[in-house]
């Protein structure tokens, strides 16, 4: 029948939300799944005005203009690097994100990591895939002594300090103007000479890309400290912090926001023997409970928006 609109349309990557859940709390809507968008079916690019995504997603000015009637880009989670943030703000999307479920479980894998570097577990565990005995090599002292610098402090930053506490000697967040005077901090520039460890929780922007290369490393090389990456891996130079580690600049690196782009980085060639070394695929965050919150908070941002909008034509 003429003048009848058709239900709007709301696309997700895979992994990005519960397609269940969101049929139950959209019933009015045409729920869609798809791969990447990357291999997206044009005809669906064309008609979504909402679309949910998680990380290694690329959303570019080129790719937003495949998806014409878009209105609402829903982040289930924190980082938007690949999302072209200024171009949708132009095309008048609306960007929906939401960093507080995955801070507590992100924080959790630093001191995984912050424990396992500093009794170099994975250098002693790698040594023995070598065929070498490395119990020589493994003489380290407390983690109760060390010193922990935090990059960042948003939710990510801040539980992270939180796991730590217990277990450092002190914690200083890398000073910022905005760093409520609540937090403890410490000039950028003074922390590589004070620090042990690292806790790099830092979004990848202009500022931050490679933040984390030649300079920091040489003038952190003195206390040989671990570097432990939460937040974007482009934060690091990580071919300059594979290489210090390997020299023994760095006493351990543990990279988690590693993707599927990313891959190249690990030729079995620049690492030719044992290394202090974590490197995951983007795990942080990968607990059930997060898992949960983010879903129902997608679906209950979804159905807020659509209803929003008031469904009126353009």
């Amino acid at each position: 029948m003429s003048g009848v609109r058709e239900a709007p349309l709301l696309v997700h990557v895979r992994g990005a939300a519960d397609t269940a859940l969101l049929q139950q709390r959209l019933p009015g809507c045409a729920i869609r799944e798809i791969t990447a968008l990357a291999t997206a079916d044009p005809k669906l690019a064309a008609r979504a005005e909402v679309l949910v995504l998680r990380s290694g997603h690329q959303l570019d000015t080129e790719r937003l203009s495949q998806w014409p009637e878009l209105r609402h880009v829903i982040r289930a989670g924190s980082g938007l690097d690949g999302i072209d943030v200024d171009g949708l703000a132009v095309r008048g999307v609306t960007v929906h994100r939401n960093p507080e479920p995955a801070a507590d479980a992100v924080a959790e894998w630093a001191l995984a990591a912050l424990l396992a570097l500093a009794r170099r577990i994975p250098y002693g565990h790698a040594a023995l895939l070598h065929g070498q005995h490395a119990k020589q090599h493994c003489l380290v002292p407390p983690v109760s002594r060390m010193r922990a610098a935090i990059w960042g402090a948003g939710p990510v930053g801040r539980a992270c300090a939180h796991a730590l506490a217990p277990h450092v000697a002190e914690i200083a967040f890398a000073a910022r103007p905005s760093l409520p005077d609540t937090l403890p901090s410490i000039p950028g520039r003074e922390l590589p000479a004070w620090a042990d460890t690292h806790i790099v929780a830092l979004p990848l922007t202009a500022e931050t890309r490679g933040r984390f290369g030649t300079e920091f490393l040489a003038t952190a090389r003195q206390r040989r400290p671990l570097l432990i990456c939460v937040g974007r891996l482009g934060t690091l130079d990580a071919d300059a912090c594979l290489r210090a580690l390997d020299d023994g600049q760095l006493g351990g690196l543990a990279l988690d926001p590693v993707e599927k782009s990313d891959l190249p980085l690990w030729p079995t060639d620049a690492m030719p023997g044992p290394l202090n070394l974590i490197a995951t695929p983007h795990i942080g965050a990968q607990r059930s409970d997060v898992r949960a919150l983010l879903d129902t908070w997608v679906a209950t941002t979804a159905a807020d928006v659509l209803a929003g909008a008031g469904r009126t034509a353009r």
